[in-house]
C-alpha cells in the first residue's frame, strides 16, 4: 500500500468509493451520489482552502481509499479545528488502510499547525469508533437521533484529538 496526495485522475475512483458508502452504509447521511466532476470540484475547493486530499493505493496501484479534512465550522474562531473523513473501498477494508490514512492525516494536521481534529461517526460504526480511540481520539459524546437514513434514526458520536501534544512529541523527536 502506498499513500500519496490525490490527483485529478483519482476522482473517478474517489467518487466510486463515496457512492458505494452512500448506497450501502450509514457513514454518509445522504442519498445523493456524486460523479468525478463533482469530486474534482470538491478536491479543488479543499486544496484552495489549504486542506489535503490523500489516497491509498493497492498492489495494482488502484485507489483503495481516500481521506481529507476540512473546516469544522465556518466562524474564524474555529480555524484551528478540522473535521476529517476517511473512506476505504468496500473490498479493501480490514487490512489497515484506514489506520494508515488516519495516521497520515494526523501528521499533515500537526505539520499544518492545527489544534484539534474532530471525528463525527455514526454511533453504530463501532469499528470506526474503536479505530479512532486507538489513535488517541477521546471525549466521546453521543447525540441521539440527529440524522436519518434507510428509514431509521441515527445517532452521532463525536470524538476529538488534541494535536498540540503530538506536535510537542514530534518536535522533541518522540513521535
Amino acid at each position: 500500500m502506498k499513500i500519496r496526495h490525490a490527483s485529478v485522475a483519482d476522482c473517478e475512483a474517489i467518487a466510486s468509493i463515496y457512492n458505494h458508502a452512500v448506497a450501502h452504509s450509514t457513514a454518509l447521511w445522504t442519498e445523493s451520489t456524486v460523479d468525478s466532476e463533482e469530486r474534482k470540484s470538491w478536491m479543488a475547493q479543499r486544496r484552495l482552502a489549504g486542506y489535503p486530499v490523500i489516497v491509498i493505493t493497492d498492489e495494482q496501484d488502484k485507489v483503495a481509499g481516500y481521506a481529507s479534512y476540512g473546516e469544522w465550522r465556518a466562524k474564524e474562531g474555529y480555524r484551528f479545528t478540522v473535521e476529517h473523513s476517511v473512506y476505504v473501498r468496500h473490498d479493501f477494508r480490514g487490512n489497515g488502510a484506514g489506520r494508515l490514512l488516519m495516521n497520515e492525516l494526523i501528521s499533515l494536521a500537526v505539520a499544518q499547525g492545527l489544534h484539534v481534529m474532530v471525528a463525527a461517526i455514526e454511533s453504530g460504526n463501532l469499528a470506526s469508533i474503536a479505530l479512532h480511540q486507538s489513535l488517541g481520539f477521546t471525549g466521546e459524546v453521543r447525540i441521539p437521533e440527529v440524522g436519518t437514513k434507510f428509514g431509521r434514526w441515527l445517532d452521532l458520536t463525536f470524538l476529538y484529538l488534541p494535536l498540540e501534544p503530538l506536535r510537542a512529541a514530534s518536535a522533541s523527536g518522540n513521535s
